[in-house]
């Protein structure tokens, strides 16, 4: 099975989480997660997330620390997941360019939405203000 690490973005900003929704056609369509993607080769977790923040919502962000991670296994894909605080640079609004949609979550809410299954143990710990 094919084994990848991704790195993920938690930005946070009046009690909202930013997340896209996968778009249908690809592997888990519809369902939300938080913007990121794989780590290439020769590139830094940090390194990866900023590209991947500029590539998928047309924003630059500032990496903070590593706040979460896991590995889960996806019938066709293991991922070892890793979730850092990010910030915002000022100015910047993401737009979703590669997302089917986008949305700032209330972190109240953030358990009814369904997330793809890696990041589903996050939203409790989100949601009671543990991360």
């Amino acid at each position: 099975m094919r084994r990848v690490r991704v790195v993920a973005a938690l930005l946070v900003r009046d009690g909202r989480v930013l997340a896209q929704r996968r778009p249908p056609e690809r592997p888990r369509g519809g369902l939300w997660e938080f913007p990121g993607g794989k780590v290439e080769p020769g590139e830094t977790d940090e390194e990866a997330l900023a590209r991947e923040c500029q590539e998928e919502l047309g924003v630059r962000v500032r990496v903070g620390p590593l706040v979460w991670q896991t590995e889960h296994a996806y019938p066709d894909l293991e991922v070892d997941l890793r979730v850092y605080r990010a910030e915002l640079e000022e100015g910047e609004t993401p737009s979703p360019r590669e997302a089917g949609q986008l949305e700032w979550i209330p972190l109240a809410e953030i358990e009814a939405r369904p997330f793809c299954e890696a990041d589903q143990p996050l939203l409790a710990l989100l949601a009671a203000g543990r991360v």
